[in-house]
Parts: C-alpha cells; sequence; structure tokens
C-alpha cells in the first residue's frame, strides 16, 4: 500500500492537475499536518455516499475522489442491474460549491461507461430527486449534496432503483468497485460536447417538477371542497439559500394557503450561506431571520429548509407570544397524530409507522393509540426506506417515518426525508388546530397530557483529525467494554450494542438484536429514559442522544438534565486520558 508522502508526490507530480487544486497543494507544503490529513487515507465512502471537505487530496471532495467514485459505481451496475445503459442514472445537485461541476463530473465518467445521464439543468431537492429516479426508471439516481454541512464540505450521495438511499449491502459492493480503481487521476472521462454529440446526456428542466406536485397535491387530509377554500393564515418560509425556494411555495399555492412570505434574503443560493452560522434548520439561530419576518406579519408557523430541502424545521408562538422551535421529535409525533386521526380506518389496520432507535418513544405511545405497530430502524433514513421496499411484498401499509433529525416521510413516492412533505402536512396541521382555537404548542401538549411529557436532547462533540477518531472509538470502547449500572441515578435494565448485534438485560440474559450492525450503545434505564452514544457517519463527531419520559414538564427536564450531566462526567474523563 503506498504511503501517503508517495500519493502527496504523485498528485503533486501530474501534470494535468486541475490549476486550482495544484495551487492549494503547493500552499499546504507549509503545513504539514494538514498535507497528512490530505493524504493520510482515502475520503471514506459511506452507506449512503461520501462526503467530506473540498480540496486538495485523496481524503477530500474533488474532481478525481468524485471521478473514481463514479467509476466503481458505474462497474457495480453495470454487473449487477439491467439495461443499465438505456436506463441511465439521474443526477441533482443543491447550491453548495462545486455542486454543479461535481454532477457533470458524474455524467463524464457514467458517459466513459456508455451510461445515459439525466442531469437537472438547476438546482433541485434530495428528494425530488428521490422521486426522479422512480419517475424515470433509473438503475440509481445520484446527489450532489452535504446537506446542512458548513460551506467547505460537499457530498455525493448514491440512491438505488427504487429511489431509496442505498442499502448497506450495496455500499459494501460499490466500495469493492470502487477499491478496484486503481489511480484516481487516470479515470477514464468524456467531455461535455462528446456526451451530447452521443445523447450520453439528457438535461432536465420542468417535467419532473410538475410530476412530482401533482403527487404532493395528493398527500393532503383535505377533502376537495376544504382544499379549494383560501386559507389566509399567515406562513414564512425560508429555504436557508438552499433548493427549496420553488418547490415549497408552489405545494402552498395548491393548498390554497394565500399568505406565504419568504425570507427574500436567504432564497438566494448562497453556497457561502452568508446570513446564518450554520444552515441547519436543528439550530434555532436559523431561525433568527424568519422570526423577524414572522414578527412584522404575525405568522402562525415559521419553515425553515436545510439546502437539499430533506429536514424542515418549524416554529410557533408560545403563551409569550415569543417563536419557540419545536424538535424534530416534537414535529414528528404531531405530523403522527394529525395524520393517523384523519386517516380511514381501514387502511390503519395495515399501517405501520416506522421511526429510528433514537427517535423519541413518544410517536411509538401515538401510533399504539391508533392502534399502529411501530418498527425501529437504525438512524439513517435509508434503512427507513429499504422497509417501505419490503411492504411490497408483505402486504403492510406504510403511514409515516421519521428521525429526530427533523427527516419526515408521509408518502412514499419519494423514498428519502422530504421537508417538501413536511412543510404541506405542517402548515396543513396548523391549520386545522387554528379552526379549533389552539396552536401547535397546545396540541403538543395534549399528547403530552395522553402520553407522558417525553422530552428528548442530543449533544454531538467534534473531535477531528486521526487523533480525534481514536478518541471517539476508545469512548466507544469505554461505554461498550465497561458497561456502568446505573446513570444519573436510573438503573440501567438493558444494554443495546448495535455493533455486536446484542440486548442483555440485567438478569444476565442475552438477545440478538435483528437489525445490521452499527457502531452504536444505547442503555435501556428505568422509568423509560434511555442513552445512546453513536460516531457520526459523515463527521468527525460523537454524538449522544437522550431520552426521558416523566409525570410532568418539570421532571422530564430534570431527569434529561441529570442524564446529561452524569454522561458529560463520563465523557470528559474519558477524552483526557
Amino acid at each position: 500500500m503506498m504511503s501517503w508522502e508517495c500519493t502527496f508526490e504523485k498528485w503533486d507530480s501530474y501534470q494535468k492537475l486541475e490549476p486550482n487544486l495544484k495551487q492549494e497543494l503547493k500552499q499546504l507544503k507549509a503545513d504539514p499536518v494538514t498535507l497528512e490529513d490530505a493524504f493520510y487515507k482515502e475520503l471514506t465512502f459511506g452507506t449512503g455516499g461520501m462526503r467530506g471537505v473540498m480540496g486538495a487530496g485523496t481524503n477530500r471532495m474533488n474532481v478525481y475522489t468524485i471521478r473514481k467514485a463514479v467509476s466503481g459505481l458505474a462497474n457495480y451496475l453495470l454487473e449487477h442491474t439491467v439495461n443499465v445503459k438505456d436506463r441511465g442514472v439521474v443526477i441533482a445537485y443543491d447550491s453548495r460549491h462545486m455542486s454543479k461541476e461535481f454532477a457533470l463530473e458524474t455524467a463524464k465518467v457514467l458517459g466513459a461507461y456508455g451510461i445515459t445521464a439525466y442531469v437537472f439543468s438547476s438546482l433541485r431537492p434530495t428528494p425530488l430527486l428521490s422521486f426522479a429516479v422512480r419517475y424515470l426508471g433509473t438503475v440509481s439516481g445520484v446527489m450532489i449534496t452535504a446537506s446542512h454541512n458548513p460551506p467547505e464540505y460537499n457530498g455525493f450521495k448514491v440512491y438505488n432503483e427504487d429511489g431509496g438511499q442505498i442499502t448497506p449491502s450495496q455500499a459494501s459492493e460499490i466500495i469493492a468497485y470502487i477499491n478496484q480503481v486503481e489511480d484516481e487521476l487516470s479515470v477514464p472521462y468524456l467531455e461535455q460536447d462528446e456526451l451530447e454529440e452521443q445523447e450520453l446526456i439528457n438535461w432536465i428542466k420542468d417535467e419532473i417538477d410538475n410530476a412530482y406536485l401533482d403527487k404532493l397535491q395528493g398527500i393532503s387530509k383535505w377533502s376537495a371542497d376544504e382544499m379549494a377554500k383560501e386559507k389566509t393564515m399567515p406562513i414564512v418560509f425560508t429555504p436557508l439559500h438552499g433548493t427549496a425556494s420553488q418547490l415549497v411555495p408552489k405545494g402552498l399555492k395548491q393548498l390554497n394557503f394565500t399568505n406565504v412570505h419568504v425570507v427574500k434574503e436567504q432564497a438566494i443560493a448562497d453556497p457561502e450561506f452568508s446570513t446564518v452560522a450554520s444552515p441547519n434548520p436543528e439550530e434555532h439561530q436559523a431561525f433568527t431571520m424568519a422570526i423577524e419576518q414572522g414578527k412584522q406579519t404575525n405568522a402562525t408557523i415559521l419553515l425553515a429548509t436545510d439546502p437539499d430541502a430533506d429536514r424542515l424545521g418549524v416554529a410557533v408562538k408560545n403563551s409569550a407570544g415569543d417563536y419557540q422551535v419545536l424538535t424534530g421529535n416534537q414535529l414528528g409525533a404531531l405530523m403522527l397524530d394529525y395524520l393517523l386521526a384523519h386517516s380511514d380506518k381501514a387502511l390503519l389496520r395495515s399501517g405501520r409507522m416506522i421511526k429510528t432507535v433514537v427517535t423519541s418513544e413518544l410517536g411509538k405511545a401515538v401510533a399504539d393509540y391508533y392502534g399502529i405497530k411501530t418498527l425501529n430502524t437504525l438512524t439513517g433514513f435509508k434503512f427507513i426506506g429499504e422497509k417501505i421496499r419490503e411492504f411490497d411484498s408483505t402486504g403492510e401499509s406504510f403511514v409515516f417515518g421519521y428521525e429526530e433529525s427533523y427527516g419526515y416521510l408521509i408518502s412514499s413516492f419519494a423514498r428519502d426525508k422530504d421537508a417538501v412533505q413536511a412543510s404541506m402536512i405542517a402548515c396543513e396541521m396548523a391549520y386545522y388546530w387554528q379552526q379549533q382555537g389552539k396552536t401547535l404548542l397546545d396540541a403538543l401538549y395534549e399528547l403530552f397530557a395522553r402520553h407522558g411529557y417525553y422530552f428528548e436532547n442530543m449533544r454531538s462533540i467534534t473531535l477531528k483529525g486521526k487523533q480525534g477518531s481514536e478518541k471517539i472509538r476508545m469512548i466507544m470502547d469505554y461505554v461498550r467494554n465497561e458497561p456502568l449500572q446505573k446513570f444519573g441515578g436510573l438503573e440501567v435494565e438493558q444494554i443495546e450494542d448495535y455493533l455486536a448485534g446484542t440486548r442483555k438485560f440485567k438478569d444476565g440474559q442475552v438477545e440478538n438484536i435483528e437489525l445490521p450492525k452499527e457502531n452504536m450503545v444505547k442503555y435501556i434505564l428505568e422509568q423509560d429514559c434511555w442513552i445512546c452514544l453513536r460516531p457520526s457517519g459523515t463527521e468527525p463527531k460523537l454524538k449522544c442522544y437522550f431520552g426521558v419520559r416523566g409525570a410532568s414538564e418539570a421532571d422530564s427536564k430534570d431527569k434529561l438534565a441529570t442524564l446529561q450531566a452524569s454522561m458529560d462526567k463520563i465523557l470528559q474523563a474519558t477524552i483526557e486520558v
């Protein structure tokens, strides 16, 4: 195996290296730590694709790492799928630096293999890419996006022919083909004029948008008469400089919402996301401009989608008249309750709700109330999409899927989380409760009163580079190999080790977990509380999840604070080792 120094020399001496990357290599020579990080490994291709900082090096997102990934994907598709060259691959991209260029590079490499590419002529949301795979009947889809990561990131996300993110088994096979590409600098590709001359590239304009909007209208629980009524409820929407600036307003117009205000400054496709510290609706600061506009318009609900429009954040007024951002767990439970309360009872008999193992148990309580079975998956919507596909043969019906990190899916015409769909149901739901003289917060507290006060939180610790990766490994080894008996005074009842695939009970019994392997450990505590640790698959972070259920809001918040303080001590002690 070539050393990173030799790999760097290969890049540095390559005469045809992209000029901007050549210049960056010159600068990196004065920064040996960053230089090593850029070359010490290849950018990880995970279960959904790859994501990383843009720049020169094998551990960075650039045209060469893109070409290598596409070459591996092309060989995988040619070996495992039928009519690949005719059916082709559909490609979309978001508003980030180099997104359009990476999309075109993807088409150029596919063209070298004789595979037709369908490329959107301008930026589009991730859920539209998922829909497009199914609509066009392509063998795969590629989305160029880094979701809500900082501006210096970009990513390459792969979808299977069902429109879902590739599964772990598919990813493993694709990785094997990628690893067979010996030299990322010499991957064959065609130029754009050659693609067009050979009809190996098709530019997509509005056709798929219109087909998607037709499907979108069908997710409403309103009758035709209700839909036709003008609704003047004030709505403020911000796409956070991303891809949802067109589809969300068009979808709301279909539902006859006539008082929609878009935050104009954030409707600009800005790859620097210059008006926010982070383009992530999970971060409350992302709502700052929407809140200002909400106050001016007396908006009932504020919507914020992330740059690739697969995550939705919502804020509503509280009793003090201030806007309060709902958590992903809270919004998901509210949407689930609304959808089930307004669904045909015959449909519910075979209905299934799907959530991840780190998502609130309030969702399961709501589903149980309506007689709906809940299925748990690992973190990542790819697993929810995989379950939906299984329903095609089991006779089960998909009614809702969500995860705590602001990802929701209402209808399976898309097979990934869909902030456009979620925006429609959030506004429809807010309008419904407004007609009852209530806010979404009122509705949430009714759920708490019925099911218990479920509160959750997530903290992440950023540990960059090789040393950071080692620290994360040490922490996971500790919680896995030195199991604790109590957390925050609460007794541990079960330990779920998803890497080992086992669930250990306090009485010593052990059973298997019927889920794919993942580096994650979850402690189930008494009184319906739990904690979970999981390294991020896309960022140099360790994520710590907490969930509690209490008899009151104060009880739940006390439990949550105690658990977090207990975990902080453990993490600090481990990091300092």
